[in-house]
């Protein structure tokens, strides 16, 4: 679906998603880790809705300093400011009658962040500088690696814009929890690279590796390391043209609900060597028993039955753990 790879269960309940929210001029909050493909997912909301034949707009507010943004996005006329030399069409005046995409929304500073709640209550702009204010038609899709809920939270959103934006709220998964979808995105920038899958670039062993590892920087990563090894492997991949972190990558897999595998890192345990005084192993093994439980609830934003089951432990098992151990997430509001 206009570029958006994968056949996993997630992938599927997305597209639906997807072709339901399209045909609505809705205002959509896209939440995802960097790399996962958000613009892929404004992309395809706007090629699939009654705008598609109009301008499709995409302005990263996290990439544009902040005394530049406000013109980037409303304009400006001539004189407004020093360098203000000739007027300025701003992005949401170019998008109308189409789609706006502002991607790092909640990078947006609190002044712009007042603007951007008139703008989407009043449908005008004001170009800076200007006296008149400009009608348009705009469908906006914002997308943000922050959970905006937080922000709010800590006064760095506002909470009127918070609910104005996220009308729908459309979650994008991480590369770690649909690696099913990993051997068709691999023969997917193969071929744009030039290279058939037929002939054995890649083998299982090292797609086994590809599954394996958590993938930090998603599907931009995959991506880059596949263009990497066109590059650099002579041949046939091996196991010493990966990098480092493709090696040492040290996991927990599962299955969830929908029988995708979940690789889950395990974080925070350190392979201490035992030093001349030696050490205390009950400590040793009480902190390595406390880092595979708190990475386990973590990496399911602290679902107990879902941590259970990656850690293989029956529900009240894991319950007693907690409470003997004093386990707490960071923050509260998860569900159990």
């Amino acid at each position: 679906m206009y570029g958006i790879i994968g056949k996993s269960p997630r992938m599927q309940k997305l597209y639906k998603v997807i072709e339901k929210v399209a045909s609505t001029s809705s205002t959509v909050l896209i939440h995802g880790e960097s790399g996962t493909g958000k613009e892929l997912i404004a992309k395809a909301l706007h090629h699939l809705s009654p705008r598609a034949d109009q301008p499709f707009i995409a302005v990263n507010c996290g990439a544009i300093p902040e005394d530049l943004l406000e013109s980037e996005l409303f304009g400006h006329v001539r004189g407004s400011f020093t360098g203000a030399a000739h007027n300025r069409v701003g992005r949401f005046e170019l998008a109308s009658g189409g789609s706006l995409f502002l991607d790092e929304i909640g990078d947006m500073s609190p002044k712009l962040q007042v603007k951007m709640l008139r703008v989407l209550q009043e449908k005008m702009v004001e170009p800076v500088g200007a006296v008149k204010s400009i009608k348009v038609d705009v469908r906006v899709i914002t997308a943000t690696h922050k959970n905006l809920e937080v922000e709010v939270s800590q006064n760095r959103f506002r909470e009127d814009l918070f609910y104005r934006l996220n009308v729908v709220p459309i979650s994008v998964p991480p590369l770690r929890d649909r690696v099913t979808d990993i051997p068709q995105l691999v023969e997917y920038f193969l071929k744009k690279c030039d290279i058939s899958v037929a002939e054995g670039f890649i083998d299982d062993e090292i797609m086994e590796l590809f599954k394996g590892y958590p993938w930090p920087g998603n599907v931009r990563e995959l991506e880059n390391l596949i263009e990497r090894l066109t590059i650099l492997a002579d041949g046939k991949v091996k196991l010493e043209d990966l990098p480092d972190n493709l090696h040492n990558s040290d996991t927990l897999d599962a299955q969830d609900d929908d029988g995708e595998r979940v690789v889950m890192p395990v974080t925070g345990f350190v392979h201490n060597p035992i030093v001349v005084d030696g050490i205390d192993f009950n400590t040793e093994v009480a902190n390595f028993e406390n880092n595979l439980i708190l990475s386990a609830l973590n990496s399911t934003g602290w679902n107990k039955n879902k941590a259970a089951r990656l850690l293989n432990l029956n529900r009240t098992t894991l319950v007693e753990k907690i409470k003997k151990k004093g386990l707490e997430p960071l923050g509260a509001g998860h569900d159990s």
